[in-house]
C-alpha cells in the first residue's frame, strides 16, 4: 500500500498490514478534512438534537453548519457551569448530551479553585482509543525494530472522586488506564510495557513508581524507549532512582520485594517477575553510587532509541535536563489531546522539539478557530468573534481552539493558542504556542495572574502585625530542582525597621500562598509529590527599579513598562537572585482532600 510522502520515511513501507490500515485511515481523514468535519458536526447535532442546550437556542434539529454557527454561541467553562453542575448533582435529563454522561473528566484548568468537570460519554473511549492506535504505525516508519523489545513508561493514576450525583470525576488518563480498552488491550508486539497494570493502577504514587522502576531495571536489556506523559514525570522518575537505588538494588540482589510495597496485587504480580540477580544489582550499584548522572538513561537502558514525552508548551523548559540525563536522545511528541477532546497526532515524530506540529484529525470532533491577536480588544456579546473552519485557517496565523464534541460541548473555547505551520493533505498542522492566560506551570498545574495575585494578598495578611507590605513581586517556575517548584520574588516595605517580619512568619507566608492556590496545584504537592514546596525570595529594596532600568535598556518604553508577573529570562533571574536578602520555604504541605467541595 502506498503511503503519502509526508508520512513515509526512508525506512520503507508500513511494517505490517495493521500499520498499513492505520496509515490509510490517516490519509483518508486528512484528504477530505472539510467533508469529514461536516459529517462530524451533522452527527453531533443529530445525536444531541433533543438536548435542552441545543433546543434553548432554537436549532430545531438543523444540522447545517451555517445554521449552527448563526444560532449557537461561543462559550467558556463559566458559561456552561450551571448545566454541568446540574449533571454533577444528579440531573439525568438530556441537558448537554442525549447519551448518558458516563463520568466527568477533570481538566487541569481550574474554576473557583476546583478542577473543571468535562462531561463525557461511553463511546468517547473508543474514539480516544482509535487515535492511540495510530501512534505506533507512524512511529514505526521512523524507528525500526520496536517490536523487538519493550517500552519503559512511567504511567500513573490519580485519585477519583464522585460528584454529589454519584458520577466519577477523574483525569482523562486515569479514566483511560482504568478502562477495559486499556486493561484488556490485545497483545501488540510494538506496544509492550515493562510496567504491569497492577503498578500503573495503584493510586499510591510511591508504590507505583517503585514497582515501575524495579521492573524497568529488571528488564533493562529489553527497553527500547523510555517515557512518561510529561517531561517532568520522567525527570521525577530519574530523581526517584537517585533516592532509592540502594533499596532497588537490594530487591534485585535478593529477589525479595521491599516491605514498603504493601499493595497485594503488586506483590502477587511481582512474585512472578522478581528473581535473585546479584550481577544486575552490582551493575546498578556501580552506575548509581558515583553520583555521575550524566547519560544515566542510555547507561542503564543501553538500547533506548528515544524518549517518549511531551516537551512542547510549558514542558519545553525541561529539555536541557532531559538532554543531560539522556545524552541528547530524540524526544518525539506523538499526540495532542485534552480533557475536552483528543485532537491529533504528530506525523513527523522524530523532529526537533522546536519543530513539533500536530495534524488535527477531523474525525475527533468539530473544530473551529478564533483568530488570536494579543493586542486586540476582547469581543463583546454584541459583536461575537468570527470563527474560521478547520480547512480555512491560514499558515503562520495564531488561533484559539474552539471545539464541539459528541459529549455535548458546543463551540467551547479550550483555551489553547495554536499557530498554523502547514497542511497535510487538506488537514492543517499546528504548533502549540501556549495555554491562554497561564502564568506558572510545573506539570499539570496552571496558575494565572489573578490567582497568583490573590494568593499574595492572602499571604500578605500575615505581614500586617509587622506593619509590612509587599510593594512588588514577580515569579518563575523553577524546574532546575526535581520536582520543580514555584519561586516568588518579594520586595517588602518594612515601615518599622526594629520589628521586621520573622523568618517563621515569612515561611508561613509561603504556606498561605499554597493554601490559596487551586486544587490541581495542591494535589500535585500533597498526593503526587510532583511539585516541591513554594519558595519566597525577599529581594533588597530598589531591586524592581533596577529590573525596570534593565528592561528600558533593552528597548522597553518607560511609559508602558509593567512589572512582569512571571520571568523566565536568565539575565532577569540572575539580576533578581543577585539581590536576594533572604530565602523562605513552606514549612509543610497545604491542605488537600480528594473530596470535591461541592
Amino acid at each position: 500500500m502506498a503511503v503519502d510522502s509526508v508520512i513515509s520515511s526512508p525506512l520503507g513501507p508500513p511494517s505490517s498490514e495493521k500499520d498499513a490500515y492505520a496509515l490509510q485511515f490517516i490519509k483518508e481523514m486528512t484528504s477530505n478534512a472539510d467533508a469529514v468535519q461536516e459529517r462530524v458536526l451533522s452527527e453531533i447535532l443529530s445525536q444531541n438534537a433533543e438536548t435542552e442546550y441545543l433546543q434553548r437556542f432554537g436549532l430545531n434539529g438543523a444540522t447545517h453548519r451555517e445554521t449552527f454557527k448563526s444560532k449557537i454561541p461561543v462559550v467558556t467553562y463559566e458559561d456552561l457551569q450551571p448545566e454541568i453542575q446540574r449533571i454533577a448533582n444528579g440531573d439525568r435529563s438530556p441537558i448537554l448530551s442525549s447519551h448518558p454522561i458516563s463520568e466527568f473528566l477533570t481538566s487541569s484548568g481550574t474554576s473557583a479553585g476546583e478542577r473543571k468537570l468535562m462531561p463525557t460519554i461511553a463511546e468517547e473511549m473508543d474514539r480516544r482509543q482509535k487515535l492511540y492506535s495510530l501512534l505506533m504505525p507512524v512511529m514505526n516508519l521512523y524507528v525500526p525494530g520496536l517490536d523487538k523489545g519493550k517500552g519503559l513508561y512511567f504511567l500513573f493514576v490519580k485519585n477519583s472522586t464522585k460528584t454529589p450525583g454519584g458520577l466519577l470525576a477523574r483525569p482523562v488518563l486515569t479514566s483511560y488506564y482504568n478502562s477495559k480498552q486499556f486493561k484488556t488491550r490485545p497483545y501488540d508486539p510494538y506496544n509492550v510495557y515493562t510496567s504491569p497494570n497492577e503498578a500503573i493502577l495503584c493510586v499510591d504514587s510511591f508504590q507505583s513508581m517503585y514497582t515501575q522502576m524495579l521492573c524497568g531495571l529488571i528488564m533493562r536489556q529489553e527497553v527500547l524507549r523510555v517515557g512518561a506523559v510529561f517531561a517532568s514525570g520522567l525527570l521525577r522518575a530519574i530523581r526517584f532512582l537517585q533516592l532509592n537505588w540502594r533499596e532497588l538494588a537490594h530487591d534485585i540482589s535478593t529477589g525479595t520485594l521491599s516491605p514498603k510495597i504493601t499493595d497485594a496485587s503488586i506483590r502477587e504480580c511481582m512474585s512472578k517477575v522478581l528473581k535473585p540477580d546479584p550481577e544486575l544489582a552490582d551493575f546498578i550499584i556501580q552506575e548509581c553510587s558515583d553520583e555521575n548522572w550524566e547519560r544515566i538513561i542510555p547507561r542503564i537502558w543501553p538500547k533506548t532509541k528515544y524518549l517518549d514525552v511531551i516537551v512542547t508548551g510549558a514542558m519545553a523548559q525541561y529539555i536541557p535536563t532531559l538532554d543531560f540525563y539522556s545524552g541528547g536522545l530524540p524526544k518525539p511528541c506523538t499526540m495532542y489531546a485534552s480533557s475536552e477532546c483528543y485532537f491529533g497526532l504528530n506525523l513527523k515524530p522524530m523532529c526537533k522539539p522546536s519543530e513539533v506540529s500536530y495534524t488535527i484529525m477531523p474525525n475527533m470532533g468539530y473544530f473551529e478557530f478564533m483568530p488570536h491577536d494579543p493586542w486586540a480588544l476582547p469581543p463583546s456579546r454584541d459583536s461575537p468573534p468570527r470563527l474560521v473552519d478547520l480547512a480555512d485557517v491560514e499558515v503562520g496565523k495564531e488561533y484559539e481552539l474552539v471545539v464541539s464534541t459528541y459529549s455535548g460541548l458546543c463551540r467551547y473555547r479550550v483555551g489553547d493558542i495554536l499557530q498554523v505551520t502547514g497542511f497535510y493533505n487538506s488537514a492543517p498542522q499546528f504548533r502549540f504556542v501556549r495555554r491562554k492566560n497561564v502564568l506558572l506551570s510545573i506539570e499539570s498545574d496552571k496558575t494565572d495572574e489573578a490567582e497568583l495575585q490573590k494568593a499574595i494578598e492572602n499571604a500578605s495578611v500575615l505581614l500586617r502585625e509587622f506593619n509590612t507590605s509587599v510593594v512588588e513581586y514577580t515569579s518563575f517556575a523553577d524546574t532546575r530542582t526535581i520536582p520543580g517548584h514555584y519561586v516568588i520574588y518579594w520586595e517588602l516595605l518594612v515601615r518599622e525597621s526594629a520589628n521586621p517580619p520573622t523568618d517563621d512568619v515569612l515561611n508561613r507566608c509561603c504556606l498561605a500562598m499554597e493554601e490559596s492556590l487551586n486544587s490541581v496545584y495542591r494535589q500535585s504537592r500533597v498526593a503526587d509529590n510532583s511539585i516541591g514546596p513554594l519558595e519566597i525570595r525577599v529581594v533588597k529594596n530598589g531591586t524592581f527599579e533596577e529590573l525596570m532600568d534593565y528592561a528600558i535598556s533593552r528597548g522597553a518604553s518607560i511609559n508602558q513598562y509593567k512589572v512582569p508577573r512571571c520571568v523566565n529570562s536568565t539575565p532577569i533571574t540572575e539580576l533578581l537572585d543577585a539581590r536576594v536578602a533572604s530565602v523562605h520555604f513552606s514549612p509543610s504541605a497545604p491542605h488537600w482532600t480528594p473530596e470535591r467541595r461541592r
